[in-house]
């Protein structure tokens, strides 16, 4: 099932669930913004998940409604794991699925930080 991005936000998601601390994750960065663990359901050998601890239902919301503070340690966290866990040099992708076309399952922002092995397409052709 996909989320309506526009829709306002479910503090029963699991990722909600995760940052009160009700669900348990493999963390692999945290900071005062945001919080960043591996998939459980991993689509590649590394399969980060980076989430704002913010109420952000998509990309949209985050980007309208997050302050400059949150934004910007969201990018920068972003950089921070992708160093950390080597993949730079050889490469690495970052998507964030939005609303119901974009295929968002759960209705809290997040971006899938994937890599560790060649990727493909981003699209099937």
């Amino acid at each position: 099932m996909s989320v309506d991005a526009t829709q306002p936000y479910d503090e029963g998601n699991i990722f909600a669930r995760i940052l009160r601390g009700e669900l348990p994750c493999s963390k692999v960065y945290e900071d005062e913004h945001v919080l960043a663990f591996n998939d459980i359901n991993p689509q590649a050998s590394v399969h980060i998940l980076l989430i704002p601890k913010g109420r952000y239902v998509s990309w949209d919301d985050f980007s309208a409604n997050a302050s400059v503070e949150e934004q910007a340690a969201f990018v920068r966290a972003a950089g921070h794991i992708a160093r950390g866990a080597g993949l730079v040099e050889p490469g690495y992708r970052m998507l964030t699925n939005i609303g119901a076309h974009g295929g968002q399952v759960v209705p809290h922002l997040h971006l899938h930080i994937f890599g560790g092995e060649p990727l493909g397409p981003m699209l099937a052709q």
